[in-house]
């Protein structure tokens, strides 16, 4: 349990999801094993003793995003963010405020841990269970930062930025890690044939989206084709472990590969059956996905845009449209316009590139993308000041 606490710990410091003095990580073995600062640690394990899970995460970003939301939420008990991680997985984020905090803590966040998957704790941060894994406290955690990332991001787009907000956004930069292909190898068309091969390839590249931030917690899905087959990522796969989690399905679905493939298998098959893609790779970049929900449009009459948008917008030459992610919502879609483009972003989830002969296509595009969509959000932001 030790080496998965400092897996995780170290997980989360390499995604930008927390700074090292603020974060403690708890699970439940023969006893509670605990790592971080010792207040922390021991709010922490009063509060998995009373709650009864097996582990708890607390951790402090390092960007002053938990005290701003806080403060412009007004009498607001919880969040909801508009990206597609909020509305599927986490439904809306308590706030718990550090009035209500102070008298009695371990109750405090007892009550509201029972009922989500985490919460926005003033004075503290992120706090994130794990009901029955340490691995499902990383998720919830990283999956509470996206979400909460992406709502200060857009919310910043919807007004002007005074003082306060231009030292948000100083901050914001200051994290945000230069992308590039410096150093990373991809393997060419001539060797991307066989089982073994595409598999490794797979790894391979499915962690470099993960160290460019090009994806959340387990988010994400990636799959290459070859003449009988689609090789595609589980579901609930993380993109930086791999192996063993690739399922080859068969064009003409002859075997029950597919039960445990993606959610988004139905959009891939639709993809390679369309278009002439060799490999294809769907990430969750945050940029792209603020930008894709910023719509000038005033006075429309559709109210889940995400679901129900008719438009294909645009994005620094990247088109954007709505449906319903997982279990094919989105093939109908997306397909249409990748197959012009080369890519689409979904509204308020992410990017789907292709590759027509290897993964280096895919992973440039979505690269390329997402360092586009920081340019101009930088460029709206700063015109609001």
């Amino acid at each position: 349990m030790k080496r998965q606490i400092a897996f995780y710990r170290n997980k989360l410091l390499q995604d930008g999801s927390a700074i090292d003095q603020g974060l403690a990580l708890l699970a439940q073995d023969d006893g509670i094993i605990s790592s971080g600062p010792d207040d922390l640690c021991q709010l922490g394990a009063a509060v998995l003793t009373r709650l009864g899970g097996c582990a708890l995460i607390l951790a402090r970003p390092p960007l002053p995003i938990s005290e701003w939301l806080i403060a412009h939420a007004g009498s607001a008990d919880t969040l909801i963010p508009p990206d597609s991680e909020t509305r599927t997985f986490l439904h809306d984020i308590p706030i718990l405020r550090r009035d209500e905090f102070r008298s009695d803590p371990v109750a405090a966040l007892t009550a509201r841990l029972g009922q989500r998957k985490g919460v926005l704790v003033e004075g503290i941060g992120l706090v994130a269970v794990g009901p029955l894994t340490l691995e499902q406290a990383y998720v919830n955690l990283s999956s509470l930062f996206h979400a909460l990332f992406v709502k200060t991001l857009h919310d910043l787009l919807l007004q002007p930025c005074g003082p306060q907000e231009q030292a948000l956004l100083a901050a914001v930069r200051a994290w945000t890690t230069p992308l590039t292909l410096a150093g990373l190898a991809f393997c060419d068309r001539a060797d991307l044939n066989g089982n073994t091969q595409i598999a490794h390839e797979m790894e391979r590249v499915g962690r470099y989206t993960v160290e460019q931030r090009l994806v959340d917690s387990f988010f994400g899905n990636i799959s290459c084709r070859d003449d009988q087959q689609i090789f595609i990522s589980q579901t609930a796969a993380s993109l930086d472990a791999l192996s063993g989690c690739i399922d080859p399905v068969p064009f003409d679905n002859s075997t029950t590969c597919g039960i445990t493939a993606s959610s988004e298998l139905l959009t891939h098959r639709r993809i390679y059956e369309q278009t002439d893609a060799r490999t294809i790779l769907h990430g969750h970049p945050k940029f792209a996905v603020v930008l894709s929900m910023h719509c000038a449009t005033r006075d429309c009459a559709i109210d889940d845009c995400w679901r129900d948008c008719p438009q294909v917008r645009d994005c620094v030459g990247t088109p954007i449209v709505a449906g319903e992610v997982g279990a094919g919502g989105l093939a109908d879609k997306v397909v249409p316009v990748i197959a012009n483009s080369g890519a689409a972003i979904v509204y308020g989830h992410g990017v789907f590139t292709i590759g027509h002969h290897d993964f280096a296509e895919a992973f440039t595009k979505l690269l390329q993308i997402e360092q586009a969509c920081r340019d101009e959000y930088f460029r709206r932001v700063d015109a609001n000041s």
